[in-house]
C-alpha cells in the first residue's frame, strides 16, 4: 500500500529538545553553587529516559533519593517556561516536512511528551498548522510502546496503518509502529541509551540521516 502519511516521534527524533534541557539543569547546579555539568553529550544520553532520569543524573542521585522529586518538579516548573528557546528541528527535518508537503504526503507527531509542553513547542516552531495531526499521552489510554497512539492518529488521518511510516529514535517507538502493524524506521542520531543498538530494535530500516527517508519512501513503500 502507498504510504499516505509519516508519523515522527518529538525528542530525538523530529526535535533536538536537549538542548533546553540541558541549559535548565546547568542553571540549577549554578543557582545551587554547584559547577555546571562539563558535557552536554553525556547528558542527551539520558533524554530519552524521561524528566527524573536527567535530574537524576544532572545531581548525581538515585532514583529512590527523596530530594530528586523536588529537584525534578522544578525542572519541569522551569521547562513550562523555557520549552522552546534552544530547541529546533535535527538538520534536514524541515527539508524533509517540504517534500513530504509537496508530494501530499501528510506527516504528525506521535509522543510520549506531556501535551503541555508538546504543543507549545509545536506553536513555537510554527509547525502545528502544518502538522495533520498531534497525539500526546492524554489522548490514549496507554502510552508507548503500546500502540494506541498511533492507532488514533491513523483514526484521525482515516488511514489504514499499513498506510503509514512511523519514525522513532526509541525501542518503544519501534515496537509500538510493529504493533499497530505500520512501516518502521529507526533513527541513530538521536538520544540512543548507551550500549543500545537502533539495529536490533526490529524496524524495517535503520538510518543515520533523516535524508534517507526518501530512498526509503520511494523503494521500499512505493511512493
Amino acid at each position: 500500500m502507498r504510504i499516505e502519511a509519516v508519523l515522527f516521534d518529538m525528542d530525538g527524533t523530529l526535535l533536538d529538545t536537549a538542548k533546553d534541557f540541558f541549559s535548565i539543569v546547568q542553571t540549577m547546579r549554578i543557582e545551587r553553587r554547584l559547577a555546571p555539568l562539563s558535557s552536554e553529550t553525556c547528558f542527551r544520553e539520558h533524554v530519552s529516559r524521561g524528566a527524573q532520569a536527567m535530574v537524576a543524573y544532572a545531581f548525581s542521585l538515585e532514583l529512590d533519593d527523596p530530594e530528586l522529586i523536588l529537584l525534578r518538579d522544578d525542572f519541569l516548573a522551569r521547562y513550562d517556561v523555557q520549552h522552546a528557546q534552544l530547541t529546533g528541528p535535527f538538520p534536514g527535518i524541515l527539508a524533509l516536512l517540504e517534500r513530504l508537503e509537496r508530494a501530499d504526503i501528510r506527516w504528525g507527531v506521535a509522543t510520549n511528551k506531556p501535551l503541555r509542553f508538546a504543543q507549545p513547542i509545536m506553536d513555537a516552531l510554527q509547525l502545528s498548522s502544518r502538522s495533520a495531526v498531534l497525539l500526546c499521552p492524554e489522548h490514549v489510554e496507554k502510552s508507548k510502546p503500546a500502540p494506541d497512539m498511533l492507532l488514533a492518529a491513523c483514526e484521525q488521518l482515516q488511514l489504514d496503518p499499513r498506510q503509514v511510516l512511523y519514525v522513532g529514535d526509541d525501542k518503544r517507538d519501534i515496537d509500538a509502529g510493529r504493533a499497530a502493524n505500520m512501516h518502521t524506521v529507526a533513527v541513530r542520531y538521536g538520544y540512543i541509551v548507551p550500549g543500545d543498538n537502533p539495529s536490533n530494535w526490529g524496524a524495517d530500516a535503520v538510518i543515520d540521516n533523516i535524508d534517507e527517508i526518501d530512498a526509503l519512501l520511494e523503494a521500499q513503500c512505493g511512493c
